[in-house]
């Protein structure tokens, strides 16, 4: 198959839905492929150089997908599963998590509009007063993108699960996650 045949069109629009049980196998391999190994190369989310293994697993990936209190939002162009995120109703808060982009898909602009999507719905779906969410400290130009899209860093740190092989492999030994909090005004 000629690669131009799998290539999604930006020029085509974007839906939005909620992850079924079906949706299970495409979003781990969307979500290792953006953050893990050298497929994740591609786009610039990768954690390859400081995590090897994996990033999630089915187990967790339908955990996530049949939580009461939360949804896995689905971004396809043309039927094609193309990025995804975790929102998580926490009260006066949302939590956002799990996000991905296919890697070839990254810096055009793609993760800007989903996560405002995701902000929209945790507003106007749940009330949410504020936005939140964890991630590696380490990631620098990754909070910085979060920063311009108005989080703010807390410096509240919880420690990297090390030793729970699950959540990947550490290459190194100074990970933590950062809390970045939005208000949803």
């Amino acid at each position: 198959m000629d690669t131009a045949d799998t290539t999604v069109r930006a020029t085509e629009p974007l839906t939005f839905r909620t992850a079924t049980e079906a949706d299970v196998e495409g979003l781990v391999a969307l979500i290792e492929s953006a953050y893990r190994g050298d497929a994740s190369r591609a786009g610039w989310t990768t954690e390859a150089d400081i995590l090897d293994g994996q990033r999630t697993d089915p187990e967790d990936v339908a955990d996530v997908v049949g939580a009461e209190n939360g949804r896995m939002m689905i971004v396809e162009r043309n039927g094609e599963l193309i990025a995804c995120c975790q929102l998580e109703h926490r009260g006066d808060h949302a939590y956002f998590g799990m996000f991905a982009v296919r890697p070839a898909l990254q810096g055009g602009g793609l993760g800007k509009v989903i996560i405002a999507e995701a902000e929209r719905f945790a507003r106007a779906e749940w009330g949410a007063k504020e936005m939140h969410m964890t991630v590696i400290s380490a990631r620098e130009e990754l909070i910085a993108w979060y920063e311009r899209r108005g989080y703010t860093r807390t410096g509240r740190m919880t420690p990297f699960p090390y030793g729970e092989e699950r959540f990947g492999v550490p290459r190194r030994a100074d990970l933590e996650f950062e809390l970045l909090i939005k208000p949803l005004d």
